[in-house]
């Protein structure tokens, strides 16, 4: 006859292994997924470019800094020296809710002293950062 050593499930127990491989199979993708897409993000200091329409919309109220070639800061009326940018904007934002900032510098500037000043921007707390450039001329081919 039968062995009485025989394992047999009751009816109504439930299985107390986990099947993990599914699991690990979808963690695989999920890894390989993130392999992918890691290089292609960038970090660095976020702009936010104003939008050219044809039909202009008025500009968002903000403060207007002009950099010189001299690397000097122009603040409405006053000239300024880069190292002291931070507490200066600290002082023109302490009771303004909205801190946007619009920066005009220089052509022949270093591209280093440019991030300097956003950097020095975005550390006083600087919310909207814009860039003012000049429009492209578009010169006519037909002659």
């Amino acid at each position: 006859m039968g062995s009485s050593f025989s394992r047999r499930r009751q009816v109504g127990t439930h299985m107390s292994e986990i099947n993990v491989t599914p699991f690990i199979d979808v963690m695989l993708v999920v890894l390989v997924i993130f392999m992918v897409t890691a290089p292609m993000m960038q970090s660095g200091i976020g702009i936010n470019l104003p939008q050219a329409e044809t039909d202009t919309k008025p500009a968002e109220e903000g403060l207007t800094l002009t950099v010189t070639k001299d690397e000097y800061v122009h603040i409405g009326d006053s000239t300024i020296n880069i190292n002291l940018l931070e507490r200066r904007l600290n002082e023109y934002f302490y009771s303004r809710p909205k801190k946007v900032v619009y920066l005009q510098a220089d052509e022949s500037l270093p591209y280093g002293v440019v991030v300097r000043i956003m950097d020095i921007t975005k550390k006083a707390g600087v919310e909207v950062l814009g860039i003012i450039t000049e429009p492209i001329e578009i010169k006519d081919e037909r002659r």
